[in-house]
């Protein structure tokens, strides 16, 4: 099947060709599969871009740890790191130390988080990472910043919906992390990052009308409003859970019990083979099949190696 690559595609492949830094070519390779046609005939060119996208970014981390400490860099850890971005005082802190009970500077006053900070969510039997970030401003971005962005499995954009300014903040962020090939509002970029939109403070007086203007001057763009006071919290676990795009899968020795504190995490689509290689290096080769509780047709059923699981499974490796 042709590929019928568009013109955009072709002004999207030069701009690669002529880039001169890692961050140029990361940005042209994001548009090349952000415009690209989807089908069958596209199939092996997107696996090509990117793996290439792959390899800069892995290029790019081996630099910056050469390169001495990275202040902005965070470790992943957890089923997910979700990083939060927004404007000076809009409750990114007060959120974090709330959901994570981590000890992180919550002050009245803008710039006091001048570092990423971390804490865990709990969510049933995982913890997901909560990062929390410098504010920004439409002149002002810390260095480094846009690279956690990037670097994060979602990301929550947050917005102060008791004040005036909460129009303004929604349209900083959401134009600098667009702008940056963070995200792409079309969700139609397979690379952009993921992201949810929270209106903080929903619990003070002027929340609800600014809440109204917004969604009325931006339809498309989905709003939750939550407050510390516990407002629309555990939705948001939820949501935060299901952005993620992964599943938990409990193993399994023979005639053991299955192991349901300690979930592997997989991305959905995952299969058996997939698993074997999370579980160790040596499994794939010696995999012959799997025995699978949860989504297989009875308990128990023995399934092939290119079994797609799904969240919650119970899966025994048979070697």
């Amino acid at each position: 099947m042709p590929a019928n690559l568009t013109p955009q595609y072709y002004a999207a492949e030069e701009k690669y060709r002529k880039a001169a830094t890692p961050e140029d070519k990361t940005e042209a390779l994001q548009e090349m599969l952000s415009v690209m046609p989807k089908h069958k005939g596209t199939e092996k060119l997107q696996a090509d871009l990117k793996k290439r996208l792959s390899q800069l970014r892995e290029e790019s981390q081996k630099k910056k740890q050469k390169g001495g400490y990275n202040p902005f860099h965070v470790e992943k850890q957890g089923a997910g790191q979700v990083v939060l971005a927004g404007c000076p005082n809009t409750g990114k802190s007060s959120l974090v130390s709330i959901l994570t009970r981590a000890k992180v500077k919550v002050a009245d006053f803008p710039f006091t988080t001048t570092l990423p900070a971390t804490g865990m969510i709990p969510y049933e039997d995982i913890h997901i990472q909560l990062v929390d970030t410098p504010p920004f401003t439409e002149d002002i971005v810390p260095p480094g910043l846009t690279g956690t962005f990037r670097n994060a499995d979602a990301l929550l954009i947050i917005i102060d919906l008791s004040t005036g300014e909460c129009l303004a903040q929604l349209e900083t962020t959401m134009s600098l992390l667009e702008e940056r090939s963070v995200i792409d509002p079309t969700r139609e970029n397979p690379v952009a990052v993921p992201y949810i939109v929270l209106g903080t403070k929903n619990d003070l007086p002027e929340a609800a009308g600014n809440l109204s203007v917004i969604e009325e001057l931006y339809p498309e763009t989905v709003i939750l409003p939550v407050s510390v006071n516990g407002h629309n919290l555990e939705s948001l676990k939820v949501k935060i859970f299901d952005i993620l795009n992964v599943i938990r899968i409990y193993g399994k020795s023979p005639g053991k019990k299955a192991q349901m504190d300690n979930p592997f995490i997989l991305k959905k689509g995952s299969t058996v083979i997939d698993l074997a290689y999370t579980v160790h290096r040596d499994f794939p080769q010696k995999l012959k099949s799997a025995l699978v509780w949860g989504s297989a047709r009875f308990d128990g059923q023995a399934v092939p190696r290119d079994y797609i699981l799904h969240d919650k499974d119970i899966v025994e490796l048979v070697i």
